[in-house]
């Protein structure tokens, strides 16, 4: 052997994560809450507990996540500030279905090769939603893996715990027939389905530098639009007097249909109308582009609903009222009945319970209006 062989020579750089760090500080400062002990660079994050001690019977809530292969379109776009709303927002607003309210949060960054400014620009997008979240950012990891990834590769996680009175927690127990399922309109695809979407494209032969009119902007820049984080604005939502939500659902991967009936007693049976909205465009044009049989399409991506809540009817246009002042749009997708009344159209797929969850019985029926 010629020379001797360092960690540098094997790849990885030691002084260039310490360079990221330096450069991610201010950004991960303004991520923050009151509680929040130590700073960057300890070894564990520390939050401080007694405000959850004085809590009558407090119940952790915990969420991990990636943000799967948007990853990709970030990187052929050489564009990573953006990347860190679709990682918080897949955690936290996991989170805050349960009527939890996320505390902190910390994430993991693996690499084939440390670019300082690459590393610190993910950073920068996770602790503006963060901020945005109210969620503390308590620490994270950032891990150079030469030859196992390239150095341009990179594949983010993260994982956030909150908390929630026991007598608080939302979910299937409270959801009752005559309760309306309240549909909050999504940024775009969010994060999840990419693997079509980039199949479809890629089969289509369209560059991410194309301009689509439908879009009003290029096919990247629409394919990157980062995700919606809602979970501040339901915990508002949940705490405004004279509005009783009883359930919520993420919409993410499996679609809307599976995503709800995970949140429903087997008691009950939801029907929801296509002709309530029109998915945006950038769901018709994956569908068309593809081939894509729209039960697939359905089954994979949000096709507009970002979240769903339960609530009674008569709350519905208070609470829409609420979304629409923080900007989220929302309107009445459909409505809950109880099972042995449930009028079912044959011709559409019933779908009870997801993911291992016994549900109730939810229904899409009906076409979307015309674009």
């Amino acid at each position: 052997m010629s020379e001797p062989i360092t960690y540098a020579s094997a790849g990885v750089d030691v002084e260039a994560g310490d360079k990221a760090v330096e450069l991610m500080k201010a950004s991960v400062r303004r991520a923050t809450r009151p509680e929040v002990l130590g700073g960057l660079g300890g070894f564990a994050g520390m939050f401080d507990a007694a405000a959850i001690a004085r809590m009558t019977h407090p119940v952790l809530a915990t969420s991990t996540d990636g943000v799967g292969t948007k990853v990709a379109i970030a990187q052929a776009l050489d564009k990573h500030d953006t990347i860190g709303f679709d990682l918080v927002g897949m955690v936290v607003d996991d989170i805050v279905v349960c009527g939890a309210e996320p505390l902190f949060m910390t994430d993991y960054i693996a690499t084939g090769k440390v670019v300082p400014e690459r590393i610190a620009a993910i950073v920068t997008g996770i602790a503006a939603a963060c901020e945005q979240a109210r969620v503390a950012l308590v620490g994270g990891e950032t891990a150079e893996h030469p030859g196992l990834l390239e150095p341009d590769e990179y594949d983010v996680a993260g994982a956030a715990t909150g908390v929630v009175e026991y007598a608080d927690v939302l979910g299937p127990d409270r959801v009752v027939p005559g309760d309306v399922v309240l549909a909050l309109g999504s940024s775009g695809l969010h994060s999840n389905g990419y693997s079509l979407v980039r199949k479809v494209i890629g089969a289509a032969g369209w560059d991410l530098d194309r301009d689509v009119q439908e879009f009003g902007q290029t096919l990247g820049e629409e394919l990157l639009t980062p995700t919606r984080v809602y979970s501040a604005d339901l915990l508002d939502l949940i705490r405004t007097d004279g509005i009783d939500v009883h359930a919520l659902s993420h919409v993410t991967g499996g679609g809307l249909v599976a995503n709800l009936a995970r949140v429903l007693p087997p008691t009950v049976f939801a029907r929801l109308d296509r002709a309530s909205w029109t998915p945006p465009a950038v769901f018709s044009t994956i569908g068309r582009l593809g081939q894509v049989p729209r039960a697939d399409l359905e089954r994979t991506l949000n096709m507009g609903v970002g979240f769903v809540a339960m609530l009674p009817a008569d709350q519905v246009d208070a609470a829409t009222r609420e979304l629409a002042a923080r900007g989220i749009p929302a309107w009445a997708l459909g409505e809950v009945s109880a099972a042995e009344d449930a009028v079912v159209d044959t011709a559409h797929e019933v779908v009870r319970g997801a993911k291992g969850v016994e549900g109730g019985g939810v229904q899409l029926v009906g076409d979307h209006p015309a674009s």
